[in-house]
């Protein structure tokens, strides 16, 4: 048990899972006086060595008078942080807080001397980085600013430790120590080290998971049938390339081998090492297996049993211990309630799931968080990849189930560098911490495409996650602003992901289109309209052309400099000069490989074999015979079939064979063997309708803009004018007043003032006479609006009149106002003086408790208000995204001299944009800012409605150190 401090109780809040270096995790927590054991079993396992680079002295044990100092802390001026694995320490870290003096001391005083000692069979892990990161933090929260450590100069580990964290220090040398001081404030320089030791960590963690050494299935049946017997036959299948293992505590003694695999009654039977288990046992058993694949050393998990948060409040429970049970022992977990993994490389062929077949190798990564929407994509893939090509398949497969560990974030962080991986294909039911989502989907998309198909319910039962308050539709927006390709449909998915892994990006909106069939291109050249691509006119190539006129149309096509994408058209077609299936694909790859910088398309309508041809064109792989017909289904009406990997002498990975794969299931038969193209090859996607592979062409334009825009980074604007420091002053003074609170109109206008925003003046004017008194004051003409909640900002009810001219005109208009409404108490109005004319905006900010701080824009009025046309950005607000963000709502030509109005000064509101920006960002007690209305007019703006909400900021989990989500 924990006990608690003499000064302080026990600060739990700074327990936290870690993943280390190699992918293993640990846990840190407070070293308190329970721990004198522990201690002491920790120093007796570290070398004489290092406690002489602790000590600078031999000391080889501790005395009692140690034990006691090292484990009785204060939490605040002395503290004690130790990292553990099973329970047990692998090393410790302690500041203690000195004066200037360089002696023991209290607050105020506000430096600290560091203290380090790491097992040495755990050296070399990242567990001293992970912990300077936690006891910085604890230090930040103790107000604390600076560290101070001695190291021997032979500790290189160490003050590389130190040196490497990115901190501001100093570094001196005397007595034969080098002293080191730095500031404990977060740098960009730490924030970048941290994130990139949190991106090697968490994807060394899921190639761990990917490419195991050795597989041990708990809870293999003895019977064929059943989830774990199922699982081995699929790893064997496979053709997995280490050892195998099956475990079931009911196996009879003598048993020794099952199915040609090992047989074990436990893990801890198992003489070799274990990299991964699947655990396939009812959830009760659960418990008892982790245990001994922990004692074991088996590296992670993949928990395909049920009954844990998709059940209720008790198995919610039951998944929070798993999870930390699993931790304990420094392993990660896949599931629970999971499909599996598959990993396609040649060097793992790795099935560790309930799929019945090997998916083709490939370049495609897929992750889903539902098992059946996993089961739905690879069988669509094998239908739509498999039929176009054998190559164009998966390199890995993710269905985390509840993903109660391992989620999307650190299978990104995984593909982001994975070399086998060209494409990512993400479905997500929810998104668990969209801040760092759209962090890490930023970084992938720079590298390679992201297409994400998000559930717009709510979570399903079994995530934990983030309240946020963010609609669908803005969330959506926020990642397409990350660069994530954003879908709708797994078909969508599906044909974008064929379309991306397979030709490169499109340099511009510019399409030609070609074919043998006029009706079919202009429904190509309307669905471009629709996707606002600019097509040209269709070349028809008429229903006698040959294969030749195809080569040739598409050459002229390709090298013509005003077209960046081509959509061939083709229908089948009867004659003697009509091609068939081979001869057109031919025709299509050889043009098209003339010409390998510009993506090209194929929408074919029943052309039997072409989708497969259009592979086999110009492949080194024998070609089998076209079936004659393709095979059609209500979503992709694509040839499918039961297309054969190609084998070695030792294993043949069955794509059906015996058993019903995805084709099969869906009606498909026999088909041709797949098809290997040349090396680099650009194999060109079919579509079964224009409209899909437009679509799929417009996402990928859309991307490759968004990557040439992110290749140039936009800036933050400084303002000369902005007063920060007197705007947290004034922050400060007015939250003393209570925890939250929303401000009132001289004290919004003051701090919006501080930030260089202007707000016109309103008058509050509760009788006719002090609303002449306010005109005369601002000059005639004048404005006289009703303030009440329900009529704020609803100009369509009636409850504005503006260009009052005089006082008489004032009257009556506040006599009308009052008579329609209700008494002024109840409409509360207000003078104010007239604008120049010009387009009514919003702009709002807003700190989400998932997502972060969000800066939205649109057009004021019911009728944006009801399309829902609003444009968003994530805090802070670059230049560049300012820009972007005015052109994106759909009213944007409004702005622009829509019907020879004249344009209005976006300058002015981009530099709007960024003011409120920067206010947002340099003070998170700014919880809400509303500016409504804006009046844009041809020159400047005038802001005539302003309200701000202060609160205690949120806490900001990625400027922290690095942790492991819990649940």
């Amino acid at each position: 048990m924990q006990s608690a401090s003499d000064r302080h109780e026990y600060p739990a809040h700074w327990e936290a899972d870690v993943v280390l270096r190699d992918g293993g995790t640990a846990r840190i927590r407070p070293i308190t006086a329970d721990d004198a054991e522990r201690l002491v079993s920790f120093y007796e396992q570290v070398s004489d060595e290092s406690k002489y680079y602790r000590f600078f002295a031999p000391y080889p044990r501790l005395s009692a008078k140690d034990v006691h100092r090292f484990t009785h802390h204060d939490f605040v001026d002395r503290v004690g942080l130790a990292a553990t694995v099973g329970g047990e320490f692998i090393a410790t870290v302690r500041y203690d807080r000195i004066g200037p003096d360089g002696m023991a001391a209290s607050g105020p005083a506000d430096e600290a001397e560091v203290a380090f000692l790491v097992q040495d069979a755990h050296q070399g892990r990242g567990v001293a980085s992970a912990l300077l990161e936690h006891i910085a933090a604890v230090a930040r929260e103790r107000d604390i600013r600076r560290f101070a450590a001695e190291v021997l100069p032979a500790n290189t580990k160490m003050i590389k430790v130190f040196t490497d964290a990115g901190y501001t220090q100093k570094r001196s040398f005397e007595d034969g120590v080098v002293h080191l001081e730095f500031g404990l404030e977060p740098t960009e320089r730490s924030l970048a080290v941290q994130r990139a030791r949190e991106q090697r960590a968490e994807a060394h963690s899921v190639r761990r998971l990917l490419a195991p050494g050795s597989v041990a299935v708990v809870g293999t049946g003895r019977t064929p049938g059943g989830v774990g017997r199922s699982v081995l036959g699929n790893l064997r299948e496979a053709g997995f390339t280490g050892p195998l293992y099956a475990v079931n505590k009911a196996f009879p003694e003598d048993l020794k081998e099952l199915d040609g695999v090992p047989a074990h009654r436990s893990v801890r039977d198992i003489a070799a090492p274990v990299d991964l288990a699947v655990v396939a046992v009812p959830a009760e058993q659960v418990p008892a297996a982790v245990t001994e694949c922990g004692e074991h050393g088996v590296q992670g998990l993949v928990v395909l049993s049920a009954g844990y948060a998709e059940s209720g409040p008790e198995g919610r429970e039951r998944q929070r211990e798993l999870v930390r049970h699993a931790r304990a022992y420094g392993m990660r977990i896949i599931g629970p309630n999971a499909f599996g993994v598959i990993n396609t490389s040649p060097e793992v062929r790795l099935n560790a799931s309930l799929a019945p077949e090997m998916p083709r190798p490939g370049r495609i990564g897929l992750f889903a968080q539902s098992g059946a929407i996993g089961i739905a994509l690879l069988s669509r893939l094998h239908r739509r990849g498999g039929g176009v090509t054998g190559v164009t398949g998966v390199s890995t497969f993710v269905s985390s189930g509840n993903r109660a560990d391992v989620s999307g974030n650190d299978v990104l962080q995984y593909w982001y560098d994975d070399p086998d991986t060209d494409v990512a294909l993400m479905y997500l039911e929810s998104i668990g911490n969209p801040r760092k989502f759209t962090r890490l989907a930023r970084r992938t998309a720079a590298a390679k495409p992201l297409v994400v198909v998000q559930g717009a319910g709510s979570a399903p039962q079994g995530h934990a996650v983030r309240a946020t308050r963010l609609p669908h539709a803005t969330v959506s927006a926020l990642l397409r602003q990350a660069g994530v390709i954003r879908v709708d449909t797994i078909t969508e998915l599906v044909d974008a992901g064929l379309l991306l892994a397979r030709q490169p990006l499109p340099t511009g909106p510019r399409v030609a289109i070609l074919g043998n069939s006029e009706s079919l291109g202009l429904l190509t050249y309307d669905a471009c309209l629709s996707e606002g691509l600019r097509p040209q006119p269709p070349s028809d190539l008429t229903t006698e052309a040959s294969a030749q006129d195809f080569h040739a149309a598409l050459a002229r096509a390709l090298a013509d400099e005003t077209c960046d994408a081509v959509v061939v058209t083709a229908i089948p077609a009867i004659g003697e000069r009509s091609p068939g299936d081979a001869e057109l694909a031919e025709a299509l790859r050889s043009a098209a490989a003339a010409a390998p910088a510009k993506p090209v398309l194929v929408v074919h309508v029943e052309l039997g074999g072409l989708a497969t041809a259009l592979s086999a064109a110009a492949s080194t792989a024998p070609r089998a015979e076209a079936s004659p017909r393709a095979r059609t289904d209500d979503d992709d009406r694509a040839p499918i079939g039961d297309h054969r990997v190609p084998t070695d002498d030792q294993h043949r990975a069955r794509a059906g064979g015996g058993d019903r794969g995805p084709a099969d299931a869906s009606g498909g038969g026999p088909a041709p063997e797949a098809v290997v193209a040349p090396e680099g090859a650009h194999l060109i996607p079919a579509y079964p309708a224009a409209e899909r592979a437009v679509r799929a062409l417009a996402e990928a334009v859309k991307y490759a803009q968004w990557r040439r825009e992110a290749a140039v980074a936009g800036k933050v604007p400084e303002y000369e004018d902005i007063d920060e420091k007197g705007a947290a002053e004034l922050i400060g003074g007015l939250l003393a007043r209570g925890q939250g609170l929303t401000l009132g109109t001289e004290e919004t206008c003051e701090l919006l003032g501080r930030y260089g925003i202007r707000t016109r003046r309103a008058i509050p004017a509760p009788t006719p006479d002090e609303a002449a008194r306010a005109a005369d004051a601002l000059g005639y003409p004048v404005a006289l609006k009703a303030t009440a909640p329900h009529l704020r900002h609803r100009a369509d009810l009636g409850g504005v009149r503006l260009d009052v001219a005089d006082e008489e005109q004032l009257r009556r208009s506040y006599a009308e106002l009052t008579g329609l409404f209700g008494k002024p108490e109840e409409i509360r109005p207000v003078v104010q003086a007239m604008a120049p004319r010009g387009v009514d905006t919003v702009v709002r900010a807003v700190i989400d408790p998932a997502a972060g701080a969000v800066l939205s824009f649109g057009l004021a009025g019911a009728a944006s208000q009801l399309l829902g046309d609003m444009a968003h950005r994530l805090v802070p607000v670059t230049d560049r995204d300012a820009t972007s963000l005015i052109r994106s709502i759909r009213t944007a030509p409004l702005l622009f001299g829509w019907r020879g109005s004249t344009p209005v000064d976006t300058a002015a509101l981009e530099e709007l944009l960024l003011r409120v920006s920067r206010l947002v960002d340099d003070h998170p007690e700014v919880v809400a800012v509303t500016l409504e209305p804006v009046v844009v007019a041809p020159h400047g703006l005038s802001v005539l409605g302003a309200s701000v909400r202060l609160a205690p900021p949120p806490a900001r989990g990625d400027l922290g150190p690095r942790t492991l989500p819990t649940y």
